[in-house]
């Protein structure tokens, strides 16, 4: 039976324990959400997540092309794999979390632009050589690939995955307000990083 008496505590017991509390909670919201990689690391992870993704869509759309037409083949593989990357570079590469809609749109531009990239650099392969193999749409596939992931890279980093990290970097680093009376004025404004 369990005793309907408290014990008798300490006047700053309880002042402890509930600083002990908020320290576990603390440090549970930091390993939750950790600080946004810097950019050696986010470009690193990139390349492994993205060049990944980026050789299993190539094997995709390599084994889809004998199905239908390639363009169509290299559509359906980007919508998915451009699905799968988004979260994976939210999550991972760049330490934003669970990627929400806009950023799926906002990657889903970009990677239209990719899309655009690599259809071109293969359909221009099969002007300059219309016999040319497989390997050579691989090689150019992924070359094309490899350097639209580039400029993907930077589209992601900058603007797509970049709002929570910049208002928190401007947060932390600006005082606390004074009370002041009158119109003001502020020369601050968010900037991405690289």
């Amino acid at each position: 039976m369990k005793s309907l008496v408290l014990p008798k505590t300490t006047p700053g017991a309880a002042d402890e324990a509930r600083g002990a509390e908020r320290t576990d909670t603390a440090r549970g919201a930091v390993r939750r959400n950790p600080p946004a990689p810097g950019p050696l690391a986010s470009f690193a992870r990139f390349v492994l997540f993205g060049g990944g993704v980026g050789v299993a869509s190539s094997t995709a759309v390599a084994g889809l092309a004998g199905l239908m037409p390639w363009a169509v083949a290299n559509a359906l593989v980007t919508v998915a794999s451009t699905l799968l990357s988004t979260e994976l570079h939210a999550r991972f590469t760049f330490g934003a979390g669970h990627a929400g809609w806009r950023q799926h749109w906002q990657s889903a531009g970009s990677a239209t632009a990719a899309y655009a990239v690599t259809s071109t650099a293969v359909l221009v392969l099969h002007l300059v050589q219309p016999s040319a193999g497989v390997l050579y749409e691989q090689v150019v596939y992924l070359t094309a690939a490899g350097l639209a992931g580039v400029g993907r890279f930077l589209v992601l980093r900058v603007f797509v995955f970049a709002g929570g990290r910049t208002r928190t970097t401007v947060r932390a680093m600006s005082p606390a307000p004074a009370r002041e009376t009158g119109a003001k004025v502020s020369l601050l404004f968010p900037v991405p990083a690289l």
